[in-house]
């Protein structure tokens, strides 16, 4: 499990393609690879993948490709940087919403503005994951626990102060780049149970 709260920022130091699997070596800051070991998890972007190897400050990891599909990490090539956190222990104060590192659908990013000390991104959804939008809603995008500002349809906006800026990779985000999003799990819960019961929700 996770917390959505990013440690940090790693960067993709090289990548090893072969049919159906991509293996990754990444960067860490060392700060932040006391007690790592093969096996452990480790999410990317809010991908949890497990720990093949380690070479000095860098990570090894291996994606397979349902994981290639299903998130932004098939189009990720070197130099590229990644936000990542270690897999929550008994104890850890849970400072954003629980998650699970598994990624239900990448958003695109339509429009981004930056009034004084803010910065406002807007993403767009595949319409199958619109019902599971709520303004001020619980979301994960690229590891990051967030709440949503405004919905309309299959969009959404969230509000970034400038830690959340300097802490992640959402300050070079820019429009038509793909996130991760993982949408919080009792949210998903509870809107596909109303749905099973008949009452399925309302769009605009």
């Amino acid at each position: 499990m996770f917390t959505g709260i990013v440690q940090g920022i790693a960067s993709i130091e090289a990548l090893e393609e072969a049919p159906g699997l991509t293996s990754f070596s990444v960067r860490f800051p060392p700060e932040h690879l006391q007690e790592v070991s093969i096996g452990a998890s480790v999410a990317l972007d809010g991908t949890c993948l497990t720990v093949t190897g380690q070479d000095g400050d860098c990570l090894s990891f291996d994606a397979m490709q349902e994981t290639l599909k299903a998130t932004r990490l098939g189009g990720l090539k070197a130099g590229d940087r990644v936000n990542f956190e270690r897999a929550a222990r008994i104890g850890d104060e849970i400072g954003g919403h629980l998650l699970s590192g598994h990624i239900h659908t990448t958003a695109r990013v339509v429009d981004r503005q930056q009034p004084e000390n803010n910065c406002v991104l807007f993403f767009e959804v595949p319409q199958a994951w619109a019902p599971y939008l709520f303004p001020k809603g619980y979301i994960a995008i690229n590891g990051a626990s967030l709440t949503i500002g405004e919905v309309e349809g299959n969009r959404f906006n969230i509000y970034l102060i400038p830690e959340t800026l300097r802490a992640t990779t959402f300050s070079g985000l820019a429009v038509d780049d793909q996130v991760n999003v993982e949408i919080d799990s009792q949210t998903q819960t509870i809107v596909d149970t109303l749905a099973r019961m008949g009452y399925d929700r309302p769009r605009s």
